[in-house]
Order: C-alpha cells, then structure tokens, then sequence
C-alpha cells in the first residue's frame, strides 16, 4: 500500500534541504520505491511531501541513507505518515 511521509520543519531552511538532497539524490531521480517528491518553503521552515509504495521502501531508505544526512545537517524532524487512498497523476 503507498504511503505519503510529510516533512514539516520551522527550523529548517532551503540550504539544509538543498545540503540534504545533494546528499542523498545528487543526480535528482526518485530513490526505488518512491513515486514522488515536492518540497518547498512553508512559513516559517520547509516542508517535504514524498509518496512511496510501501512503508518497507520508504524505511529502507530512511534507514540507509536520509537518517544519517539529516543528522549531519541539523535536521530533527519527525515526519507524518498516512495511507494513500488514491492517486491522480497526469
């Protein structure tokens, strides 16, 4: 079942995102398993809105690589996870 994770942080800024991204995804293409990725500025902060396919993906992911940079810069956000009942996609 997919899933949608939420990254919602005040803290956060564009420079920690951008670091972050480079990290994980320096060529921008989606990580297997995930089916989409948005972020942008929320106010105050950054906000993070990934869809995977699975739970399994996405903690696999989590686990082997975006832990550890965000960690590394800074970052303490806990996301939300909800069940994803539907998709519209063009």
């Amino acid at each position: 079942m997919a899933i949608a994770v939420i990254f919602e942080g005040a803290d956060v800024t564009q420079a920690q995102y951008d670091a972050v991204r480079r990290e994980v995804v320096p060529d921008n293409k989606l990580i297997p398993g995930m089916l989409y990725h948005v972020a942008g500025p929320m106010n105050p902060g950054w906000r993070v809105v990934e869809v995977w396919e699975s739970q399994q993906a996405a903690d696999k992911f989590f686990t082997e690589k975006l832990g550890q940079s965000l960690q590394k810069n800074g970052i303490s956000i806990k996301p939300s996870v909800m069940s994803v009942h539907n998709i519209f996609s063009s």
